[in-house]
């Protein structure tokens, strides 16, 4: 697999290597960036059922060839019927993680609908021959895909039909075939009859009475209300380059927010006194926050494409937490996200309420320069989504390295307080400087997976100076890039 890919014309960067080949296949027959980001999308929910998938939502920004930036929202709201004597009734009045209250309307499907409407060139029917034939008809489960199916088997045992659909306690090894023929039936019903034989058919039903035999509030009204929107980015100048991210119910603004902190930097590039000064910038931006971010009316995936034309996207889609809620639907192959929880505690401005968006933590970034296209990136891993791409963003613009050695660095991750994860491999002087100043390893394993996926994992593709696209697929997860 080829991590890294340099190119004139096209450049795919996504997390896996059939929606890499998805998404290449629809460029070849003439579809644009957005008709192969919807492909690859569909084809991930299938091949990383732990990550993503049509129970999920999806988040876009999309520059046009000419330099325009747009950003989508694709993020489902809370069930109409999350009333506050439920809230109040749970321990802390927070909704806890894995729990049926955490289930928010999936908003995945409309999104691939929304962008395609607007800027999709080829029939929408073609767009899912690749999901629906490998649901159909089996894949081979990639290496780290494979290793997360293992480490949350405990996620698939709290319903029946989750534990079955997704062979708890026999999750596939690395190499070995899945197949999801009921997901196939529901993804050929979305191709063939769009949108509404998700929201409005058998897979709303059925999530509906999932959800409430599991004691959760979701309903089919909730499907039918559900509505994504077009909305402007939010941006701020670094280093002569403009970073746009999607504005909230999306902690994108932690991004900007660092980013101008250390704009006017004079420190040395790559020394300990600069990561000091990003770790705390990004530790305030992200403070907050979570004070501020809410809807103003995890795990993840994520694709860059930029097609011939000069259009491109970064696409993320997510059902949060690895396999979200727990909770599967019956008949329909696919598990539901768990962004309730992601709500605050009652008086906050974040507050669970009803038919509301939780704080998101998906951040497709874009970047333009000279009033053109100049990256296109996504950091996959919950809270490291704008951690990483921070690091990214220094390394690259401000520090002057490669878009490689961006990647490969090893990384930092803020946890609770002044707690701060090293990935191994992170030089001995810079983690003795971390360690001095007061930021503390973390307690037993670092984070959830104890691996190379607690720091994320990035897909990008930029425009150097010569015009030509180079793409960068992060080592720490299954993806490719490929150019054309």
């Amino acid at each position: 697999m080829k991590k890294y890919a340099v190119a004139r014309n096209t450049m795919i960067s996504t997390g896996n290597p059939l929606a890499a080949k998805a998404a290449q296949e629809i460029l070849d027959i003439g579809g644009n960036a957005i008709d192969a980001a919807i492909a690859a999308d569909a084809v991930l929910g299938v091949v990383e059922p732990m990550a993503t998938g049509i129970g999920g939502d999806l988040l876009a920004m999309i520059v046009q060839a000419d330099g325009t930036v747009q950003s989508y929202n694709g993020t489902g709201r809370s069930p109409l019927g999350l009333f506050p004597d439920l809230i109040a009734a749970l321990p802390g009045q927070r909704i806890p993680e894995r729990h049926p209250l955490a289930i928010t309307t999936p908003g995945a499907v409309q999104g691939w609908h929304d962008l395609h409407a607007r800027y999709g060139r080829l029939d929408w029917p073609v767009l899912f021959l690749h999901a629906v034939e490998l649901a159909r008809n089996g894949f081979n489960v990639a290496a780290v895909a494979a290793r997360e199916w293992r480490l949350f088997d405990a996620v698939l045992r709290q319903q029946p039909y989750c534990a079955q659909l997704y062979r708890a306690g026999g999750s596939p090894l690395a190499g070995e075939r899945f197949t999801n023929p009921e997901l196939a039936d529901i993804l050929e019903g979305v191709a063939n009859e769009g949108p509404q034989e998700f929201y409005l058919g058998k897979a709303a039903r059925a999530a509906a009475a999932a959800v409430q035999a599991c004691g959760g509030v979701l309903d089919v009204v909730d499907f039918e209300q559900h509505r994504g929107n077009y909305c402007a980015a939010v941006s701020t100048n670094f280093h002569g380059v403009q970073v746009h991210q999607c504005p909230p119910n999306t902690h994108g603004v932690a991004v900007l927010s660092a980013l101008q902190e250390i704009a006017q930097s004079t420190l040395p590039a790559q020394s300990p006194e600069a990561m000091l000064e990003l770790i705390a910038a990004t530790a305030g931006a992200m403070q907050h926050a979570a004070k501020t971010v809410a809807d103003p009316a995890g795990n993840t995936v994520c694709t860059v494409i930029v097609d011939a034309d000069g259009l491109a996207i970064t696409l993320m889609s997510s059902i949060f937490k690895r396999f979200g809620s727990g909770i599967a639907v019956p008949g329909a192959g696919f598990v539901l996200q768990n962004r309730g929880f992601g709500f605050s505690a009652p008086g906050h401005i974040n507050a669970a309420a009803p038919g509301r968006r939780p704080y998101h933590t998906v951040v497709p970034g874009a970047s333009t320069k000279d009033g053109r296209f100049f990256m296109g990136m996504g950091v996959v891993g919950g809270l490291m989504q704008p951690q990483g791409q921070l690091q990214i963003l220094t390394r690259v613009l401000a520090w002057g390295q490669s878009l490689q050695q961006a990647l490969e660095a090893p990384r930092w991750r803020l946890e609770a307080e002044n707690t701060l994860a090293l990935e191994e491999g992170m030089p001995s002087h810079m983690q003795s400087a971390l360690r001095a100043a007061g930021y503390k390893a973390p307690a037993g394993h670092v984070g959830e997976l104890a691996g190379r996926s607690d720091f994320g994992g990035a897909q990008v593709v930029m425009r150097d100076g010569e015009g030509m696209l180079r793409g960068a697929s992060d080592h720490r997860k299954d993806g490719v890039a490929l150019g054309a």
